[in-house]
């Protein structure tokens, strides 16, 4: 699956969000005001669907095309329903 993927991407967006979800840690710690601590939480949130909307991408541009062009079209239009709506489950 690391050839539908960018990588690169993904990873840095990874660690901008492992960076969040620390300071948020830091946040309940310093006591610091429930709303505040809200929004970085709904920061963190969107940051995790963009990367899912980043690796739902590269599932279309590279795994559904391969599976439309040479493989078992019936199959793959089945497996892309299914992660869309595991994308879609993650609102």
């Amino acid at each position: 699956m690391k050839q539908c993927m960018d990588l690169n991407n993904l990873h840095c967006r990874l660690k901008k969000i492992i960076g969040q979800v620390q300071a948020i840690d830091k946040m309940i710690e310093e006591d610091i005001p429930c709303e505040d601590i809200l929004s970085q939480i709904n920061a963190a949130k969107l940051a995790l669907h963009g990367c899912g909307k980043v690796i739902l991408e590269g599932h279309i541009k590279h795994c559904v095309r391969d599976g439309i062009e040479h493989g078992d079209s019936d199959k793959t239009i089945k497996e892309f329903t299914k992660a869309v709506e595991r994308f879609a489950n993650m609102g």
